[in-house]
């Protein structure tokens, strides 16, 4: 299963839309607010705000979101869009139509909530390396889900949408900690992507993301990576899991997948190829991992490339 993968939302029927752009579903519950937006025709400059924090996920089709005074940008599935409080979000929707519409859930997340998830956090685990303090960073607004990320999504989705039980609200609780929780590690790893370079010299794990790209095609252990964070080895895999999300060697494994992609999309290269610049010691075990990940064998994914 890819990372954005998302489980069938289902389309209102024709005869319950009230409108073709925008139409919106409700689901309430304690402490937040799940909308399914579905948009049925072309529109531009459609603007929608929330009193609330809201977490935005595209599940079909294309937007163009603009947002903080800034250009608009594309807006696709599998992407996930984080918007402050009563801020306007102004929306175009360049090809959506009947044969082809968008759909999009908003979930707008009360205060309260939110703070005491993060005060949870910061009290329990004050050893924090990447950032001082548990929260949403706005700064990194737009994120490319990742699997966990998508997985509790969709399973507050079921939530919202499904369940029927007296303990409702409470599971939606415990999964919106869970979300959130998944929201600020994805939030993590989006903020390594762009800065580890620079926080290199002054941060454990940001040391160690830049020795994972810069050596990707050698072969390291858990013990030399956690040396370059001055940890022990139990302590480093806790903490780099605890704030990235995933095990150290998934991330490595993880930055394998994406360079051999990049191989694939490139063109010219045999599959073996492929396998041993991206640091891959088995051509069975890479192919294996990338379908995992991507859905196709490498060689079926690099021949639609060339097909596209």
């Amino acid at each position: 299963m890819t990372q954005n993968k998302f489980k069938s939302v289902p389309w209102r029927s024709a005869s319950d839309l009230r409108t073709l752009v925008e139409n919106r579903t409700t689901y309430t519950l304690d402490s937040c607010e799940l909308n399914i937006f579905e948009t049925h025709q072309k529109a531009a400059d459609v603007n929608l705000r929330f009193g609330d924090l809201v977490l935005t996920t595209m599940l079909r089709g294309k937007k163009v979101m603009h947002l903080f005074d800034k250009p608009g940008f594309d807006y696709l599935p599998g992407e996930s869009v984080i918007v402050p409080p009563d801020e306007v979000m102004r929306i175009d929707f360049p090809e959506a139509n009947l044969n082809n519409p968008t759909q999009c859930v908003a979930l707008s997340i009360s205060k309260e909530m939110i703070e005491n998830t993060f005060n949870l956090l910061n009290d329990r685990f004050q050893d924090k390396v990447l950032t001082e303090k548990w929260g949403l960073d706005l700064s990194y607004f737009h994120l490319i889900n990742t699997q966990d990320l998508s997985e509790i999504i969709n399973r507050f989705i079921k939530i919202g949408v499904k369940e029927r039980s007296r303990e409702k609200d409470l599971i939606a609780s415990f999964a919106l900690k869970e979300l959130l929780i998944r929201l600020t590690q994805t939030q993590a790893r989006n903020m390594l992507e762009k800065t580890y370079k620079e926080l290199s010299s002054k941060n454990q794990l940001a040391n160690v993301v830049d020795f994972i790209k810069s050596n990707i095609r050698e072969n390291f252990t858990l013990e030399q990576l956690a040396s370059k964070a001055c940890m022990s080895k139990a302590h480093f895999v806790r903490t780099f899991k605890l704030e990235l999300g995933m095990t150290p060697m998934d991330f490595v494994l993880n930055e394998r997948l994406r360079l051999a992609r990049q191989y694939l999309t490139m063109g010219g290269f045999q599959v073996q190829e492929v396998a041993t610049m991206s640091g891959f010691n088995s051509d069975n075990y890479f192919i294996r991992a990338f379908k995992r990940k991507y859905g196709k064998t490498p060689r079926s994914f690099a021949r639609n490339r060339e097909i596209n």
